[in-house]
């Protein structure tokens, strides 16, 4: 494998990306590349650094000197670095390291080299296009939740669903069906791929976008987000949910979280139940 890295100006992006696409990418990475952080962005905005980092992986059959002619427009403004990294990749040695974690009592999240576990609700989960593996406290938070509140026949919408791994979870647990909502395209294909891989059922499972329209009310709706979206989105997420239905709340920090609450209260009777390293869980039940 070869890895390209170029630091662009957020102007030039576009031309940069699609070079590299013509190219045969087989992966590229964005990084704030001068210390410029971008903070909860807003559902549909795409925000971006003023300078941006781009590692972009190929086979090692590309012909480099003919990607650095064709990024040779952007080199004044950019500096362009080409490495060489072991064939193994970093899947193979997260495959080979990950060890498999409990949430609760039952959910156990594994790789799927791993054997199974005949105590655990398994899920399978290797590493792919988006976040949500169960290792940060706000994914933690919302499995244990739903371990502890199995979702037996119950419908149920993970908005915000990432790799997937709370629709697979609720599904697992007992879930009639699940709506899978995210605004990112590459989160839609890594939580059906992640489906496939623990056996859901299409039939159980919908993936779709926040302006897809949906059949029911859900009777649980699980948002892991943070604070700032999940503040523009109450009066949405309240119209998703059932009379008396549930809706929990993580992605936030302990200080946000009576804000958060305020927020939410003209439909839901909500409260703080959980903290895990500085993140809060909220749960509630719509009046």
């Amino acid at each position: 494998m070869i890895e390209i890295s170029i630091t662009t100006d957020r102007v030039l992006l576009d031309q940069v990306e699609q070079t590299l696409a013509d190219f045969g990418a087989q992966s590229v990475t964005l990084r704030d590349a001068a210390d410029d952080p971008v903070l909860e962005p807003l559902p549909g905005e795409t925000p971006l650094w003023s300078q941006v980092l781009v590692t972009a992986l190929f086979s090692s059959e590309t012909e480099i000197d003919a990607l650095k002619q064709a990024l040779q427009p952007f080199i004044n403004r950019s500096e362009l670095k080409v490495v060489g990294i072991a064939q193994q990749g970093w899947v193979w040695v997260y495959l080979n390291n990950f060890k498999p974690r409990r949430f609760g009592r039952r959910l156990r999240i594994c790789c799927s080299n791993q054997a199974p576990d005949a105590t655990a609700v398994d899920i399978q989960l290797d590493p792919g296009l988006a976040f949500g593996t169960g290792n940060h406290e706000t994914t933690a938070l919302c499995l244990e939740w739903l371990d502890a509140n199995p979702p037996i026949g119950r419908i149920v919408i993970d908005y915000g669903c990432g790799s997937g791994i709370l629709a697979i979870a609720a599904i697992k647990l007992g879930a009639r069906y699940v709506h899978a909502v995210d605004i990112d395209p590459q989160a839609l294909l890594a939580t059906g791929d992640n489906a496939a891989r623990n056996s859901v059922s299409p039939n159980q499972l919908v993936i779709c976008r926040p302006d897809d329209p949906l059949d029911l009310p859900a009777d649980i709706l699980v948002a892991n987000i943070l604070a700032r979206p999940l503040t523009k989105l109450a009066e949405n997420l309240a119209q998703r949910v059932n009379q008396a239905g549930q809706i929990v709340l993580s992605g936030v920090l302990h200080h946000q979280a009576d804000e958060l609450i305020a927020v939410y209260a003209p439909w839901f009777n909500c409260v703080r139940t959980r903290d895990k390293d500085g993140w809060a869980l909220m749960e509630g039940t719509k009046r």
